[in-house]
């Protein structure tokens, strides 16, 4: 007879801080504040099953705060800090103390001129946009 929980394994190494309906500051200047997670673009997962997302994933959000000719658009973002501690393959645990996204256009170039805070490593090393305007890689 076949384990039970054989579908876990496929998550393994994916700490998901991010499902959808997550709130996500904007740490770049594109004139956004607040963002809310609505698609996670080429994450399949099990029927009914919220799909999630982890630092440098690409997300589709919705604007909720900002300047009022953003508030109600549908753009892509890309995380580069959660909350949820997330372990590297050297062993080591991170955590930030916020959730946080960067808009960036449907290439991949940051909409922003600079980013505010810490970018993770993952982040930094899949998107190369954004680690050129980072000013702190953890």
């Amino acid at each position: 007879m076949p384990k039970k929980g054989g579908a876990a394994f496929s998550r393994v190494g994916r700490a998901e801080g991010i499902l959808m309906g997550t709130r996500l500051r904007v740490a770049d200047n594109s004139g956004a504040k607040e963002v809310m997670v609505i698609g996670v673009p080429g994450r399949k997962t099990r029927l009914r099953r919220v799909p999630g997302a982890t630092v440098g994933d690409l997300v589709v959000v919705t604007v909720k705060k900002g300047n009022a000719d953003l508030v109600g658009q549908v753009m892509n973002a890309v995380i580069i800090r959660q909350r949820k501690p997330f372990r590297r393959p050297d062993g080591t645990w991170v955590a930030f103390e916020d959730n946080a996204c960067v808009i960036v256009t449907p290439e991949g170039a940051p909409k922003g001129s600079e980013i505010r805070g810490p970018v993770a490593k993952e982040a930094a090393e899949r998107w190369s946009g954004i680690s050129n305007l980072a000013t702190i890689i953890i």
